[in-house]
């Protein structure tokens, strides 16, 4: 078995998992819930190989990247335990998509697992369960990462913002279906909505993939948030009305000099609010921080079809995924080790290098 859908019945317990390991009869697999088909309907993807879950990752079934982390260590696992080459899946995955940084992570932190067992004369069943338990760890400290997040989020808003009831702008989808907790950006916002301190929520439609009118929409609903819906270029006259009190988003990959690559539209986002002297807040985990990528410049922006914009009325279409803002438009950048404001290489590095003390410890 490759890969199949199952239809989520009616009445299942809610909410889905984002992402499962599963034992089946005839083997292990990694069940996504496929986030193409929100908010129409939920249903389960299931990869019984690593070809499936490239798929699924290259059509964005699983997205967002701290759960790409995850996924990626599942897949090195479901490789392993089905006595596949290791090594050639892990570079299959790790290829998968080029600019969220935490796909290649999880894949290597997975992959290293299997190959340090390996080496350490293991047989093919314990080194794939080592790999696994990697795979499980990560998942584990994603979850746990997002909570802290939403506390030093939560916080920092705070610190920022008059007393009062905040209304917040965010972009793209930053809640449970891009993390193994609530999220990065999103569980910020519902830490404030929890707190009573939210009044609403700006939901930027975020062309082209609708992934906030489908995704943030849809886990807005479903936490019973208080949100608007508008379209990407409404954003300007919403800030000239005076009517965002900060930005909040997530990141696929932040350079070494602060820099960040997020969905397209984040970048005009931090020009707008920098003008209007609005907060512009990043909020990722210490995974997402690529200390070897030196800057903006550096980071490589995936293009996809242009089918996803139009397949009917133009021949040739620019469809960058992502856009870079560059660090002197962040206010701050939120990690689970803590906050960098301003945001600087020498903070960014502080917060990696405390991120791995705590994960050896």
């Amino acid at each position: 078995m490759a890969d199949q859908h199952i239809q989520v019945p009616d009445g299942a317990e809610a909410p889905l998992p984002s992402l499962r390991w599963d034992e089946l009869p005839d083997g292990p697999v990694l069940v996504l819930l496929d986030q193409t088909r929100l908010p129409a309907e939920e249903a389960e993807f299931v990869c019984g190989d690593v070809p499936a879950l490239v798929r699924a990752i290259q059509t964005l079934a699983v997205r967002g990247a701290p759960l790409l982390g995850i996924a990626g260590a599942y897949g090195v696992a479901l490789a392993a335990v089905r006595g596949e080459d290791v090594e050639e899946a892990a570079a299959a995955l790790e290829g998968a998509r080029p600019t969220a940084v935490n796909l290649g992570h999880g894949v290597r932190r997975a992959a290293g697992a299997h190959r340090d067992a390996v080496g350490a004369g293991a047989g093919a069943r314990e080194a794939a369960a080592a790999a696994l338990a990697a795979a499980e760890a990560l998942h584990r400290e994603d979850a746990e990462a997002s909570a802290r997040m939403a506390g030093h989020g939560l916080a920092l808003l705070e610190e920022l913002l008059p007393a009062g009831d905040h209304r917040i702008l965010t972009h793209c989808n930053t809640g449970r279906l891009v993390s193994g907790g609530q999220g990065t950006a999103f569980a910020v916002a519902l830490a404030a909505h929890r707190a009573g301190r939210l009044r609403t929520l700006w939901v930027d439609e975020t062309r082209p993939l609708l992934q906030g009118a489908r995704l943030t929409a849809y886990e807005a609903d479903a936490h019973g948030v208080a949100y608007r819906l508008l379209t990407d270029n409404a954003a300007g006259s919403l800030f000239a009305a005076g009517q965002v009190d900060a930005v909040l988003i997530g990141a696929d990959r932040i350079a070494a000099d602060g820099s960040v690559a997020n969905k397209v539209g984040s970048y005009p986002l931090a020009v707008l609010a920098k003008y209007h002297h609005v907060p512009f807040i990043v909020v990722a985990p210490t995974t997402t921080v690529d200390l070897g990528t030196p800057d903006g410049a550096s980071i490589e922006v995936e293009q996809r079809s242009g089918q996803e914009v139009s397949d009917m009325y133009a021949s040739q279409v620019y469809n960058p995924a992502f856009d870079v803002t560059p660090p002197e438009l962040v206010t701050a950048v939120v990690t689970e080790e803590g906050v960098a404001s301003p945001v600087t290489m020498a903070r960014l590095a502080e917060l990696c290098a405390r991120s791995r003390q705590v994960s050896m410890s």
